[in-house]
């Protein structure tokens, strides 16, 4: 005889579980602990299966049943709803695990360390503020030019127009690092190349008092990072060169 919204909330927890049956296979299971769980008994290929259609009273009678009739149809497709449900799961968690945003913070816990913190803060804030919010839950392999440009112009109209072409470098890198680890297939970043206007650079003033230029050069003497870097820095108060050359 079909269960009644009144028999469920009635429903008392036993010393075992208690089975309250609908019909057709389904049945809602009374746990000694109080909890209420609907499960669907069914057979496939000769053998007896259960599955978990949700917890009462989040799924009601009516949503349970309409459960019950999904199941059944994969059966009459020689699909086993138990097996469908797993594999949707999978393709929920592959989707998020390849996710732009996912990704994207991978990618900056891996390579982040070695950046100085100010460096750390403003690439995790433009990726934050300006891309996730337009592709940060799509897949990685799904992520199209123009939604990239669109969030990129919101940057733009905000008068940071250098801020937006240092999100796209930075987006260029998380997708070759997709690539990279498999999970991506091309560049979309590089697509944008040339559709943001050139960004202003602004001209830093010559330092002509001698204090300032020897306060520089100790600076430059007293530096302990790489070799490469420390090398750099010494040969170029002697060459006098710009800083692109």
């Amino acid at each position: 005889m079909p269960l009644t919204d009144t028999q469920i909330r009635s429903a008392k927890p036993n010393t075992k579980a208690l089975k309250l049956f609908d019909g057709g296979g389904l049945y809602l299971e009374v746990a000694p602990s109080g909890g209420k769980w609907w499960r669907l008994k069914y057979r496939i290929e000769g053998k007896e299966k259960r599955i978990s259609l949700g917890v009462y009273p989040t799924v009601g009678l009516k949503e349970a049943r309409e459960r019950r009739e999904q199941a059944k149809k994969l059966l009459s497709q020689g699909i086993d709803p138990s097996a469908h449900k797993q594999a949707a799961k999978a393709a929920v968690k592959a989707k998020s695990e390849h996710s732009y945003e996912a990704i994207a913070r991978e990618w900056f816990a891996k390579y982040s360390a070695g950046w100085s913190e100010a460096n750390r803060v403003k690439v995790l804030a433009r990726q934050v503020n300006y891309i996730f919010p337009f592709i940060g839950e799509k897949p990685i392999v799904e992520v199209k030019a123009p939604e990239l440009l669109e969030a990129l112009r919101h940057i733009e109209k905000r008068g940071s127009l250098d801020t937006a072409h240092r999100a796209l470098q930075d987006c260029s890198r998380i997708f070759r690092y997709a690539i990279a680890t498999g999970r991506g297939e091309r560049d979309t970043a590089a697509d944008l190349r040339g559709a943001l206007p050139p960004a202003k650079g602004s001209s830093f003033a010559t330092i002509t008092d001698t204090k300032a230029v020897g306060a520089i050069l100790r600076a430059i003497d007293g530096y302990a990072g790489g070799i490469v870097v420390a090398s750099a820095l010494r040969l170029a108060p002697l060459v006098f060169v710009r800083p692109g050359e």
